[in-house]
């Protein structure tokens, strides 16, 4: 039977978001207290003795995570916290893009008999192959954009379907970026406010615009699954 998807108030949202930063300023109190800071800097310091190696270790990190079905949340957190935000949100997209586009292939190609097994007892896989049938790109780009499924299920599902590999690398990529953007702009900010002893204002205020904009995207998101496929 379809439902309506939860839509929060407007108001419930910008509550949420000024506890999200309230909750941010007092980690960053905090963490100056506990002196957090110094171990902060060390972590930086190791990862640039690295040197150019860096990004790329991330990288592969990231993708074999991805591939063996480990939750990325805490390895997208890292990046924004060693690389800062721009060269983090770059490795980032690029290692789950990576990432997502080996699992479909495996799904795919190579272990397409294993991974069907897995998956077709799964009433989730069953509306997931019915919508992306008829819909294709749009399920890609919704079901990225909202927590519907899991991100590591999504990667292998998909390769069981009929999408084009092109059409799901580019609307993953493309609905994976708003999330990547807060988690690693984030990231850094409470990084760099515990390492620097002072709130940074400039990415707090990226992180919130991002917060905004990415609620609004799941939102609409979840609006459109319902109409779709009575999801959400």
């Amino acid at each position: 039977m379809d439902r309506a998807p939860d839509t929060p108030s407007a108001g419930g949202g910008w509550l949420k978001l000024l506890a999200l930063a309230g909750a941010i300023v007092a980690l960053f109190v905090l963490a100056r207290v506990l002196g957090i800071g110094d171990r902060l800097i060390g972590l930086r310091d190791w990862i640039a003795s690295l040197g150019p190696w860096a990004p790329v270790v991330y990288v592969v990190v990231y993708v074999a995570a991805t591939v063996a079905m480990i939750p990325g949340s805490a390895i997208t957190v890292l990046a924004g916290a060693v690389f800062g935000s721009l060269q983090g949100i770059v490795l980032v997209s690029i290692s789950s893009t990576l990432g997502a586009s080996l699992a479909f292939l495996i799904a795919r190609y190579l272990a397409r008999d294993t991974v069907s097994q897995w998956l077709k007892a799964s009433p989730s896989f069953t509306a997931l192959d019915e919508l992306s049938e008829r819909h294709g790109a749009v399920i890609v780009a919704l079901t990225r954009l909202v927590p519907v499924f899991p991100f590591n299920f999504l990667n292998y599902g998909f390769g069981l379907t009929r999408v084009r590999f092109s059409t799901y690398v580019f609307w993953s990529w493309l609905c994976m970026l708003p999330g990547t953007v807060l988690y690693v702009v984030g990231a850094d900010a409470l990084v760099s406010g515990i390492s620097e002893g002072r709130i940074p204002w400039t990415l707090l205020a990226v992180f919130l615009a991002a917060a905004v904009a990415v609620s609004l995207l799941v939102s609409h998101a979840r609006k459109r699954l319902g109409r779709e496929g009575g999801m959400g």
